[in-house]
């Protein structure tokens, strides 16, 4: 078995203060705490910080410890060595097993005497025998993130969809007006938390499906109505099939190609406020004949003759 020199494990001398003692192993332990050093040896480290700080910070165990030390300094300066010291005069009585609970919350908790040194469980005994006062703090569980996939017509109307976490079925409704990119959250839906932390959150990124017929800017929509070149010059009407329903788009007479007519409360719905909606912009593309009759193209020119007069 061998020596542990518990105060070269803690960084303090063997005159430090309790306090002392306390800050040198607040500061390491969260150095080397498992949940923030995720490097090979962290964990190890962190054990044996706890167990140097279940002895200095006992009274008791210190006491027995350094005459423990003392006894080791004197024997290796006359030449002993490890194999020939008669560790069995130190061995505590209670080393054959008997173990005390800690209290949740403390260093103590997290480890049974399985991963204490032999040096500690022969001469102390096992288990630990006081809190550390060391507690760790309460973490919050990790956010879980889906991503969704849905059409233009289902963001102006809402939706829902069906969604599997963990073999948990949640029923997300989407409201109207949802948008491109927009994250929905359903509090308390991630992964659990760790030392009485609060359980993480499900967050819903939307994504929206192009529309080949249809641009969303903000909450406009932007369209192309094709219209035939007599009603561009005389004025009518042209039915659209919108999101919300059939509609009337009037043509006003002498309408120019390219021009953008604007349909007030037609577009998409707002998040926020459903019941206000933004605004419908149709360009208006007229459509030039390609083939005319023989009478066709003679009416043409004579409208020409009379454009001319």
């Amino acid at each position: 078995m061998d020596f542990k020199d518990y105060y070269k494990i803690l960084g303090v001398s063997k005159t430090a203060t309790t306090d002392e003692i306390k800050k040198s192993f607040r500061s390491l332990a969260v150095k080397y705490h498992p949940d923030r050093n995720k490097g090979k040896d962290a964990e190890n480290k962190f054990k044996e910080l706890s167990e140097a700080y279940q002895v200095l910070s006992d009274p008791e165990k210190r006491k027995k410890y350094d005459n423990l030390g003392s006894s080791w300094n004197s024997y290796r300066q006359t030449g002993g060595d490890a194999q020939n010291f008669d560790w069995s005069e130190w061995f505590s009585p209670s080393s054959a097993g008997r173990r005390r609970k800690t209290g949740a919350g403390g260093i103590g908790d997290m480890f049974d005497s399985g991963n204490l040194s032999d040096f500690f469980k022969n001469i102390f005994g096992e288990g630990f025998t006081q809190r550390t006062g060391f507690r760790q703090p309460p973490k919050k569980g990790l956010d879980t993130q889906v991503d969704i996939e849905i059409t233009l017509a289902e963001a102006y109307s809402g939706t829902q969809r069906i969604i599997e976490i963990e073999d948990q079925k949640i029923d997300l409704k989407i409201k109207p007006g949802v948008t491109d990119g927009q994250t929905l959250k359903i509090t308390g839906k991630g992964t659990s938390g760790r030392h009485g932390g609060t359980t993480g959150d499900l967050l819903i990124k939307i994504h929206l499906k192009p529309n080949n017929k249809v641009e969303r800017t903000g909450d406009d929509l932007n369209i192309e109505v094709p219209i035939e070149l007599y009603n561009a010059i005389l004025g009518g009407s042209s039915k659209l099939k919108t999101f919300g329903g059939t509609i009337n788009l009037k043509i006003p007479p002498g309408t120019q190609n390219g021009t953008v007519l604007k349909l007030k409360n037609q577009g998409m719905p707002k998040y926020n406020n459903p019941t206000e909606r933004g605004d419908l912009f149709a360009k208006i593309l007229v459509k030039i004949p390609h083939h005319l009759s023989p009478e066709e193209k003679e009416l043409y020119e004579k409208l020409k003759a009379l454009s001319n007069n």
